[in-house]
């Protein structure tokens, strides 16, 4: 098919599934037919967050010389009701 024949009907659509989700993955939309009427399309999932790698937090948490502190456990420990 040409990318302006877009459009399937249901049994092609059933019959060929895999190669319409291959199609969609690629940025195309499909639409799906029932005797020649359009009754619905298959668009591609628009991801909200792309993170391509690791450091995304850099340069956005500080961490002071007593983070891993007795007293700074202690009370993340209470605020999370863990303390005796």
């Amino acid at each position: 098919m040409s990318e302006a024949a877009a459009q399937f009907n249901i049994h092609e659509a059933k019959t060929n599934l895999s190669r319409i989700i291959d199609r969609v993955e690629h940025g195309e939309e499909i639409t799906i037919s029932r005797a020649g009427t359009p009754v619905a399309k298959v668009i591609p999932f628009k991801r909200e967050i792309k993170r391509t790698g690791r450091g995304t937090l850099k340069d956005s948490l500080v961490a002071t010389d007593d983070w891993d502190s007795p007293e700074v456990n202690e009370a993340i420990a209470s605020d999370f009701g863990m303390m005796p």
